[in-house]
């Protein structure tokens, strides 16, 4: 019987695992996505990874956070649940479609992620328009979240003339893309960025020959998280496998 590609990563993260769990340490904060639950991450380390071990991690749920890689491993809820989308198998609703074609005017460009005054300025506007918490500043996120020495991570930089209006943070393997941050200027509405980025990151897996894209988490009650599972098909990982799905609500929907 031939073994699938989510086999063969379950087998060498297993044989992985064996070497580094120990690694492994559980901390407990506040829902970071304000569900009234204490949320655990399950979270190590890491100095540089092989792109086939963060692709292995990937394929497995975990995320990244800075240097730390982490999967939930909440107690009272398990509301996150890892998406990806298959590059290959997409199709745009006709809602995204119109998205794209809105945005002929927005120009991308592909850059090594860098730390620049327009980026800290946008990314500043963005978190304090949608996420106004004491401590979360620009620069606290690019060193904290974003800058890392684990994986090759680069930036999409989207413009409307010479104005920056959107950043997507990601990191590049040979056969995946992991979708890591996305920020923008929330004056912009009009251009439903948020729609358009993924479209983008979907359009750039397809031109490099790329097969997975993972999304993060899938969050029902979160406006911000829930929105992903509009691309369709998409992938939920639930009970340790990816489950395809053409219905835009998610697990539990009517």
């Amino acid at each position: 019987m031939k073994t699938t590609y989510d086999e063969r990563c379950r087998q060498e993260l297993s044989s992985l695992l064996m070497r580094v769990e120990h690694l492994f340490v559980n901390i407990d904060i506040g829902c970071p996505y304000g569900l009234p639950y204490v949320a655990t991450f399950h979270q190590a380390t890491f100095g540089p990874l092989s792109e086939r071990a963060m692709e292995l991690f990937l394929a497995a749920g975990y995320r990244r956070n800075g240097n730390c890689l982490y999967n939930m491993a909440c107690s009272a809820c398990s509301a996150c649940i890892p998406i990806r989308l298959h590059a290959s198998e997409f199709q745009p609703s006709r809602n995204q479609r119109r998205v794209w074609a809105k945005n002929r005017d927005v120009t991308k460009s592909l850059l090594p992620l860098r730390v620049t005054e327009e980026d800290l300025n946008l990314c500043e506007k963005f978190l304090q328009a949608r996420y106004p918490r004491e401590n979360n500043t620009a620069k606290g996120y690019y060193r904290d979240f974003f800058l890392n020495r684990v994986v090759n991570t680069i930036q999409l930089q989207y413009r409307v003339g010479d104005r920056l209006v959107g950043t997507s943070i990601i990191d590049l393997g040979f056969n995946w893309v992991n979708a890591v941050y996305f920020y923008f200027d929330p004056d912009e509405g009009q251009h439903s960025l948020g729609t358009y980025n993924i479209l983008c990151l979907v359009d750039l897996c397809r031109e490099w020959e790329i097969e997975y894209l993972y999304l993060g988490y899938f969050i029902r009650a979160v406006p911000a998280m829930s929105y992903k599972a509009n691309f369709r098909p998409h992938y939920l990982l639930c009970g340790g496998e990816w489950r395809r799905r053409e219905d835009p609500a998610g697990p539990g929907s009517a």
